[in-house]
C-alpha cells in the first residue's frame, strides 16, 4: 500500500512527513511517500494534499506542476482513491475559495471558502491554537476521536458547505467554524492532524487503515 504526500511547494512537509511514517509503522499502514510526480501519485493507494498560505496561491502551484492535478482527480473521482486534504489542502475541496479574489476550488464539496467572522471582536483572525473538536458526523477516519479532542488550527478563512451531510465536525471560534468535511471517499480536515497529538494521531492511522 502507498500513501503519497502531495508536494507542490506549498509549505514544509516535514511534519507531516514523520507524523505518517509514525502511524504507518504503527498499524501497518504500508509506504509513505512525499513527491509531486503525476506517476507516482496515479498509482498511489492514498493521497494526502497538504496546503499552507493562501487559497489562489496554493491552487496556482498545484496548477504549475503538470498532470499533477489531473492525477489526484483522476484517482480521487474516477477509481475513488481515499483522499485526505489538510488546511488549504481541505479549503481545496470546495467550488469556490474567496481569499483576496474569487478562485474555482476542485469542486468535490459544494461550498466556498470564506474568512472566519467570529462574534467576539476579541476574538483575533488569524484563528491560531488549540481548540475543542464537535463531531457532527460518524466516519471511519474520525473513529476514537470525540467531541472535546483538541486540535491545532492556523488559518484565516474555513469552508462553508452547502450539504450539512458534508459536514463531520466543526469548533467554536465566535460561531460555528469547519474543522472537518467528507463525502464517499474524500474527507478534509482544516486544522492540521500532524500538529494535533492524540486526535490528530488516531485520525492519521484511521485514514492509513480506511477500506472505503
Amino acid at each position: 500500500m502507498l500513501t503519497v504526500l502531495v508536494d507542490y511547494d506549498s509549505g514544509n512537509l516535514h511534519s507531516a512527513e514523520k507524523a505518517f511514517e509514525r502511524m504507518a509503522r504503527e498499524v501497518d499502514g504500508g509506504e509513505i511517500c512525499v513527491t509531486s510526480d503525476p506517476d507516482l501519485v496515479a498509482r498511489a493507494d492514498r493521497i494526502v494534499l497538504p496546503g499552507d498560505g493562501a487559497f489562489p496561491a496554493c491552487r496556482a502551484g498545484l496548477e504549475g506542476f503538470a498532470g499533477l492535478f489531473e492525477a489526484i482527480e483522476e484517482a480521487v473521482t474516477a477509481r475513488a482513491r481515499p483522499f485526505l486534504g489538510i488546511c488549504v489542502g481541505m479549503q481545496l475541496m470546495a467550488t469556490t475559495g474567496r481569499e483576496y479574489e474569487d478562485t474555482p476550488g476542485f469542486g468535490w464539496i459544494d461550498g466556498e471558502v470564506v474568512k472566519i467572522t467570529p462574534s467576539d471582536p476579541a476574538l483575533k483572525v488569524p484563528h491560531m491554537g488549540w481548540n475543542d473538536l464537535v463531531i457532527d458526523r460518524p466516519h471511519p477516519v474520525l473513529e476514537g476521536v470525540a467531541t472535546g479532542d483538541h486540535a491545532y488550527f492556523v488559518h484565516s478563512y474555513h469552508m462553508q458547505v452547502t450539504d450539512p451531510a458534508t459536514l463531520l465536525a466543526h469548533c467554536d471560534y465566535g460561531g460555528p467554524v469547519t474543522a472537518v468535511v467528507g463525502r464517499d471517499t474524500m474527507v478534509g480536515a482544516q486544522f492540521h492532524p500532524e500538529k494535533s497529538q492524540a486526535a490528530g494521531l488516531r485520525m492519521i492511522a484511521n485514514f492509513l487503515t480506511w477500506r472505503p
